[in-house]
């Protein structure tokens, strides 16, 4: 910090001027002597972790609360969908008839890919026709590549703000670009990080996806059924893709769920049917 600048005394962490590196005494140039806040080694240990949970989970809510983000409309999907134009790209690119098969499916798939670009911008146009910032519903994803992107891209496309909420892999996730750069997020956590899909979610649409979407479905699902969270519009988009993926009736069969346990969500096949059901949930039409 420049001693040009004003020092806020109240603020321990303002009030902190470095001396340079010579003038330390030997008690300073310690570790033990940093302020905790400012000491990483420290904050690594496994005994700080209830810290790093805190920390985790106010810092997006203190900066979504400064963005008077309240409500939100949460997307998963796959992270491996292309773009109608990356996939014709692939398949036009493909040599060997494995590069051909894996470049069709991918052609394929792009019609998800377009659809969840297409409710993105719905959401926006609807975001857009509001004059109070608390009416919005903000498009929320999980922040990397695939349906998340898509439906950011859609939204952001139409000049509305969107939340991404990005975490640390093995295998870096880097943030699609079109997350509004002031509301993407970093997770280390996976459990902070599914804290703030649902703290705003007024609605979850999940588009085909593995492991990650599977994981996030079902944890709503169970909220809503043990009636930890009130009941919220959940879509499931392609009907013929879960009902292959997952034998729902087969469940209630073996009794495991309810009948009524089917009713917690609802299949759509376009975009605009799915903006239908969130619409019609809330009277929004």
């Amino acid at each position: 910090m420049s001693p040009n600048i004003p020092v806020d005394n109240s603020d321990p962490i303002s009030a902190f001027i470095r001396k340079p590196q010579g003038q330390l005494t030997h008690a300073e140039q310690s570790d033990s002597y940093k302020f905790a806040f400012n000491d990483r080694e420290f904050l690594s240990r496994p005994e700080t972790i209830g810290v790093r949970f805190q920390l985790e989970l106010l810092k997006p809510e203190l900066v979504l609360k400064d963005h008077s983000i309240r409500h939100t409309i949460v997307v998963f999907g796959s992270a491996r969908c292309k773009s109608a134009q990356e996939s014709e790209k692939q398949l036009k690119e493909a040599k060997t008839p494995e590069e051909i098969k894996l470049a069709k499916k991918a052609v394929e798939d792009s019609l998800r890919y377009e659809s969840a670009r297409k409710f993105g911008a719905l959401v926006a146009t609807y975001n857009l026709k509001q004059g109070i910032n608390e009416h919005k519903l903000r498009i929320c994803t999980g922040g990397g590549p695939g349906i998340m992107e898509a439906a950011t891209r859609g939204a952001a496309e139409e000049g509305d703000l969107t939340i991404g909420l990005n975490i640390s892999l093995p295998h870096e996730q880097a943030p699609n670009p079109y997350i509004t750069p002031e509301l993407c997020f970093r997770f280390h956590y996976f459990a902070i990080r599914k804290m703030h899909f649902m703290i705003r979610a007024r609605a979850i649409v999940v588009y085909p996806g593995g492991f990650g979407s599977f994981d996030e479905l079902f944890e709503i699902l169970t909220l809503i059924q043990t009636k930890k969270i009130n009941p919220l519009p959940v879509v499931l988009v392609d009907r013929k893709f879960w009902e292959k993926a997952l034998n729902f009736p087969f469940l209630v069969e073996e009794g495991y769920v309810d009948e009524a346990d089917l009713n917690l969500f609802q299949f759509a096949e376009t975009a605009q049917d799915v903006w239908k059901v969130i619409s019609g949930w809330y009277h929004l039409i």
